[in-house]
Order: structure tokens, then C-alpha cells, then sequence
């Protein structure tokens, strides 16, 4: 799994600063986009962690590395996945996007020395939730969605931050009603999340 990620590793120094780390091996890839992004992300997890969490760093970090992946496109991400020995399903050969989540954690831990689980579990499934997912989880999925990565603002986002108030769970559950509806494919962790947050 190493040599996968030799290429990175031979031509990029890492300095053990994760937001400056970060940042730059995006932009080194020209994606300015999305370490934009990431930094709209991590500033917004901060913000829901200090209110449901308590940890703020950990929320902030998991921002920073959740779309580290975007280095890779679209095209290349099946094959990734596939060195990387990731347990691919369905929804993921048809839509390989969202194998971004996975290929981030696995990032996140060998690139930059995460070893906290609960950062790379809300890094792993950042854009489908899982069922019985962690606080931590669900700061990152709704902080994705508050600073999404698109042009404008949100069409859920008021219903979103309106039950967000409620609880984390409500906030999640409330974004996974409006995505189901215009998702192209439903992820199977979506949809477990989304039968897991009903009865919650």
C-alpha cells in the first residue's frame, strides 16, 4: 500500500504541519478549489465540534484532510482504490466520486500520520454518513454540506442549520432527506445512516 503513494512522498516534504501540509499538496496538484474548501470545512467543523463535541482539533483536522484525495481524478480513483485494497461496492464502480472519503482516510493516515480514529472515521465516510455513526462523524458530513463545494449557497442549507440547532442528528438526517432525492446513485452507508437517524 506504501508504494502507492511513493510518487507523493519523493516529491513532497512534510513538515508535520497538517494545515500547511495540506494546503500545499493541494495547490501543488492545482487544486485550489478544493483546498479552498477544505479550509471553509475545517473552520466550520471547529465551529459545530465546540458546540456538540467539545474537541475542536480533532473536528478541525478531520476538515483539513477529508478531501485530500482531490489530488486524484475522477478516473484514476476506481484504480486507486483498487491498489489500495478498498473494500469497493457497487454504488462506488458506477459513481467512483464517492471513493474519495475512503482514499482520504487512507491518506490522511499514511501521508500525514493520523492515527485517531475517530478523524479518520469521519474522514472515511464524510459524504455518505454510516449507520451508528460518531459525533465526530457527524460534524464533518454536516460541515461538508454547510461549506459545500459548489458555486452559491446550499438549497438545503437553512433547513439544515435550522435542526442543527436541535441536535447533530437532526441536522444530519434533515441534509441526508434533501440528498436522497437528487443523488445519482444511493450509497448503501447512505442509506443505512438514513435508517439508522430516523428512529434516533
Amino acid at each position: 500500500m506504501k508504494d502507492v503513494f511513493k510518487e507523493i512522498k519523493e516529491k513532497f516534504y512534510f513538515t508535520g504541519n497538517i494545515k500547511e501540509d495540506s494546503q500545499k499538496l493541494l495547490k501543488a496538484y492545482g487544486k485550489c478549489s478544493v483546498a479552498e474548501h477544505s479550509i471553509g470545512v475545517a473552520k466550520e467543523a471547529r465551529i459545530i465540534a465546540k458546540q456538540y463535541v467539545g474537541n475542536c482539533n480533532e473536528a478541525e483536522i478531520a476538515g483539513l484532510l477529508h478531501d485530500i484525495s482531490g489530488i486524484y481524478e475522477n478516473k484514476e480513483r476506481l484504480l486507486l482504490a483498487e491498489k489500495l485494497q478498498l473494500n469497493i461496492v457497487e454504488e462506488e464502480k458506477v459513481l467512483p466520486l464517492i471513493l474519495h472519503q475512503k482514499i482520504s482516510r487512507v491518506m490522511a493516515e499514511d501521508l500525514f500520520q493520523i492515527k485517531n480514529k475517530k478523524i479518520l472515521s469521519a474522514i472515511e465516510c464524510h459524504t455518505t454518513l454510516k449507520k451508528n455513526a460518531s459525533k465526530m462523524d457527524m460534524v464533518l458530513f454536516i460541515a461538508d454540506k454547510i461549506k459545500w463545494d459548489q458555486k452559491g449557497i446550499p438549497p438545503y442549507l437553512e433547513k439544515v442549520q435550522s435542526e442543527l440547532k436541535i441536535s447533530l442528528e437532526k441536522g444530519a438526517l434533515c441534509y441526508i432527506e434533501e440528498a436522497i432525492k437528487n443523488v445519482q446513485v444511493i450509497h448503501p452507508w447512505l442509506k443505512e445512516a438514513y435508517e439508522d437517524l430516523k428512529v434516533k
